[in-house]
């Protein structure tokens, strides 16, 4: 015992010095992750893609790959504001760029340069608007400046110019170099913002939970550290190329961290608390409640984990790289919740039970009340059980009822994928742009259609591609129009030829960052598709739509193999081949009803323009993964309390017992995937609406009235086939 008096603070003392310093290397980790970012959506293609085919033979057509900057100028008059924007672009291309440590201008980086060719004011055919192309070579627009990507500073540069001149006229830098700087600005604020806002959701509701001003402290200081390994991990593949990191992945990692941390030291501390009172020692009584908290916490966490490791299954490698990442985050928090924050509870040695201060649960050694039957309390939640033991047939039906009601609405979810200007959740500079864009000029000639295909097809596809409806105009790639000329300008010329092949440019009515563009790649595709098997079809437009196929042919493949994952993963812990599949076809059904829901809210109510291909899918790896977490924690505990009571009053005394702490978890769940709406991205906000929103469906109604509504009407038979262990119920 004397040998245990010293070992066990000096444990407790190591393991939050390891933290620390795990937590001070993060630390300086910390704001790194923006530099091996990766938001380009052409590079999450597979390589398999047409459309990433189609840019590799592109690059042998014109070797000097050129990312379009387009600078457009509404409410033009005259000739006087024409001759105000032509000097704004004299002026514009001899200013250095901020933050470019080589001291380069504008114009020194731009394809081709300004000194070889000025940048052009082209008017609009109805006179009221010009646009002048800021293109950059696509090498230069990633490389890094400074603290950042030479492109944002370019376009901040542009931007910046404009706003010094003294004019009425309105003017917009969109394109996707436009695009690219605003997507920049808004992941900015995932370092900051979003960690700020989800752990002072998370502090409030903790505060609320405990009552307590320094168990809430101990719990999101866990949680940060456990970010922070994270952090450290996650940079060092993503800067190793072992996978892709974006800006979208690292924020819902920094979420899933938080949330996850939380909803452990949540189970955890309750179960903690529960032994205190019929343990003196707090050492002893953490024991024992860690002991009785491994199986279910680390169950949820492998079942997170593993259903992200899924996403590696995905082609789109967007996906594929939040999988690992995501993984890793739960891991940590894993780790922190089962070693740090166990020590921090016991920081106080034999006076540990401060932390609970001033609810400080008192030991009450054999006293009756402490393994008093719980749902036999006059709270809330034993109110609830009993009534769901009284009648649980009558309560898993209404359940059901309500569920399927809500699914009935999942067809009208919009699934046909969002235009570069549609991801913004507000009108941001190149969305402005890309009004006044299709407003006045033909929105597609700044990113065409490329078509690539036989020099003995080439009138063939010409005439294919201009049948598309949708297409403006069809044209071979002369060397005059490789170099910029309008098609025609200088007469008679014969295609460029590579290899054997043509290139056809499509210019289409509708601007190509737009979702109608991927529709009329997919007619073009069609049209010529036929004329011979080595046709591609790529550009922008094509990024968009293999982006759409890709995410279909992932869905198929990633949602049944979590299924199984999760299936198997709950026949482990529950011993029983029943209850996990009710589980499993629970919270499918759940999900259904989360995107219903969510379907009205973002048609009628928040009037998203539609969604990215990849939220249905993201959408149930979350809520699957994190929704059946609420189900082990209140099976696995209905589970150790069926072995001595029986099903019914084991299920009872479960939903009784754990009721409180279970919605706790899926409240601060839910509200820390809502602190991604503070970054101005549909995909984002929508992750955000439909984790929340199933969290919370998942909590209240699932776990709540459902699962054990189904428990206590199948009885016994649900922990089949090995319900031996279990007494018969008293009905039975």
């Amino acid at each position: 015992m004397s040998s245990r008096t010293w070992l066990r603070p000096l444990i407790v003392l190591a393991i939050v010095v390891a933290w620390l310093a795990i937590g001070g290397a993060g630390g300086q980790t910390f704001g790194k992750l923006s530099e091996v970012q990766e938001n380009d959506a052409a590079a999450f293609l597979p390589s398999s893609a047409e459309s990433t085919q189609a840019a590799e033979l592109q690059a042998e057509f014109m070797p000097a790959q050129a990312v379009p900057g387009i600078f457009v100028v509404d409410g033009i008059s005259g000739p006087e504001d024409i001759a105000t924007v032509e000097e704004f672009v004299a002026d514009v291309v001899a200013t250095p760029i901020e933050g470019d440590e080589q001291g380069r201008t504008v114009g020194d980086v731009l394809s081709p340069p300004a000194s070889q060719v000025a940048p052009q004011v082209v008017p609009s055919e109805d006179g009221e608007a010009v646009l002048v192309a800021f293109s950059m070579d696509s090498e230069l627009v990633g490389e890094t400046a400074g603290e950042d990507a030479l492109g944002e500073l370019v376009a901040q540069t542009i931007r910046a110019t404009w706003a010094e001149v003294d004019t009425d006229l309105d003017g917009h830098l969109t394109g996707a170099l436009g695009v690219l700087a605003d997507l920049l600005e808004a992941f900015a604020g995932i370092d900051g913002i979003l960690l700020l806002v989800a752990l002072a959701v998370v502090l409030v509701i903790l505060l609320i939970v405990y009552r307590s001003p320094v168990l809430p402290f101990l719990v999101l200081s866990t949680a940060l550290i456990a970010l922070t390994g994270a952090i450290l991990a996650v940079f060092a593949l993503a800067d190793a190329d072992v996978i892709t990191l974006n800006g979208q992945s690292q924020g819902i990692m920094f979420i899933l961290v938080v949330g996850a941390t939380t909803d452990y030291a949540l189970l955890l501390v309750a179960r903690y608390r529960e032994e205190l009172l019929r343990t003196q020692s707090p050492y002893d009584a953490l024991a024992h409640a860690w002991r009785r908290s491994l199986e279910p916490i680390a169950a949820s966490a492998g079942t997170v984990i593993l259903g992200l490791l899924v996403l590696l299954l995905s082609d789109l490698k967007s996906n594929a790289a939040l999988g690992p990442a995501g993984a890793i985050g739960i891991a940590s928090a894993l780790l922190a919740a089962l070693t740090l924050l166990p020590a921090l509870l016991l920081i106080g040695g034999k006076h540990a039970r401060g932390v609970f201060w001033p609810a400080m649960p008192r030991y009450a050694g054999d006293s009756a009340e402490v393994d008093a039957d719980p749902s036999q309390g006059k709270g809330f939640w034993p109110r609830l059980a009993r009534r769901v033991d009284a009648h649980p047939r009558r309560t898993w039906a209404l359940a059901a009822l309500g569920l399927v009601i809500a699914a009935a609405f999942l067809p009208t979810f919009k699934t046909g994928g969002l235009g570069e200007g549609d991801v913004f959740t507000g009108r941001v500079d190149s969305v402005q742009g890309t009004a006044v864009l299709e407003d006045h000029f033909d929105a597609g000639a700044t990113s065409p259609i490329r078509i690539f295909v036989p020099e003995d097809q080439a009138d063939a596809a010409v005439e294919a591609t201009a049948a598309v409806e949708g297409v403006q105009d069809a044209y071979l790639l002369t060397p005059s129009v490789a170099e910029g000329a309008p098609p025609g300008v200088a007469g008679p010329e014969e295609p460029v030829v590579i290899d054997g092949m043509v290139e056809v440019v499509a210019i289409t009515q509708v601007s190509s960052s737009s979702a109608e563009a991927a529709d009329i790649v997919q007619d073009v595709r069609d049209a010529v598709h036929p004329l011979d098997d080595s046709v591609l079809v790529g550009g922008q437009a094509a990024e968009q739509l293999d982006t759409r196929l890709t995410t279909q042919r992932d869905t198929l493949v990633i949602i049944p193999t979590i299924l199984a994952v999760i299936f198997v993963v709950l026949v482990m812990l529950l011993r029983s081949i029943v209850a996990p599949a009710l589980i499993v076809l629970a919270n499918i059904l759940s999900y259904a009803a989360t995107i219903g829901i969510s379907a009205i809210l973002f048609n009628y109510v928040f009037d998203f323009p539609g969604s990215d291909p990849a939220v249905p899918l993201l959408g149930f790896v979350f809520l699957v993964a994190l929704g059946v977490d609420y189900s082990i924690f209140l099976m696995s505990r209905a589970r150790e309390e069926s072995l001595q009571h029986g099903t019914r009053e084991g299920t009872r005394r479960a939903l009784a017992v754990t009721g409180g702490v279970i919605t706790s978890a899926g409240i601060v769940l839910a509200a820390t995937f809502a602190a991604l709406g503070v970054i101005p991205l549909i995909f984002l906000a929508q992750i955000a609406v439909i984790v929340g929103l199933g969290v919370l469906v998942d909590t209240f109604v699932v776990r709540s009235l459902l699962v054990p509504g189904l428990v206590g009407d199948i009885g016994r038979p649900v922990w089949w086939p090995w319900a031996r262990r279990i007494p018969a119920d008293t009905a039975d």
